[in-house]
């Protein structure tokens, strides 16, 4: 009937419009796993070229050594660069990999079960505990900074949170409710302050190198 039209077009509106978020949300969490893991791709790809070249050359002088602090030599060296008995960017390689391919995935409309993104999240949660040894190690044992790996590094911990964040929001991980709240709208603080904690602790780490 006529008078039915005005009502239909706006009850429809009103049914679709709070889907556009959502949407709008998984393109950008799509978007997410694909720079971070294509950031990680090149740091490990960089990282593993030098550690070659200064297999092949033990004088070989990697770019980014670029003082006595910033030396990707002096970690490329190191025992820790090579924990499971292959240089640690060669995991990385497979690793990123595998969250470029999920986040393209994602903007293919692919849609995976809940042990997938569990399993997802574990993966990120070995990574982002391993990161966490590695700036242990690079710190407070060798005495070094490389930057690739700090690229990696920020890769990683990004991915870690915004996959751990869209798990809770879809009930994949159990959560009270003002958990789910939080990563709803505040995902992007966490990483924020775990970087930057992290920035910190290489700030007062070398302070007096940094102000000399």
């Amino acid at each position: 009937m006529p008078w039915q039209s005005g009502p239909t077009r706006h009850s429809e509106s009103s049914v679709e419009s709070p889907r556009a978020a959502p949407e709008s949300r998984s393109l950008g969490f799509a978007l997410l796993l694909v720079i971070t893991g294509a950031a990680g791709l090149l740091a490990a790809w960089v990282i593993t070229i030098d550690k070659f070249k200064l297999l092949e050359d033990p004088n070989f002088t990697p770019g980014c050594s670029l003082n006595p602090v910033v030396s990707c030599g002096n970690i490329m060296k190191s025992a820790q660069a090579s924990v499971f008995g292959f240089p640690n960017p060669m995991l990385g390689l497979a690793a990123y990999a595998v969250v470029i391919c999920v986040g393209m995935s994602l903007l293919g409309r692919a849609r995976f079960p809940r042990w997938y993104w569990l399993t997802f999240n574990a993966g990120t949660l070995f990574g982002v505990g391993f990161c966490t040894w590695l700036q242990f190690q690079s710190l407070y044992r060798i005495n070094s900074l490389c930057l690739w790996c700090c690229l990696a590094w920020v890769a990683t911990i990004v991915m870690f949170w915004y996959v751990t964040s869209f798990n809770v929001r879809n009930g994949f991980l159990p959560a009270p409710s003002w958990l789910r709240s939080f990563f709803g709208e505040f995902t992007w603080v966490v990483p924020v302050l775990h970087v930057g904690i992290i920035g910190m602790l290489i700030l007062t780490r070398w302070w007096d190198f940094w102000t000399s």
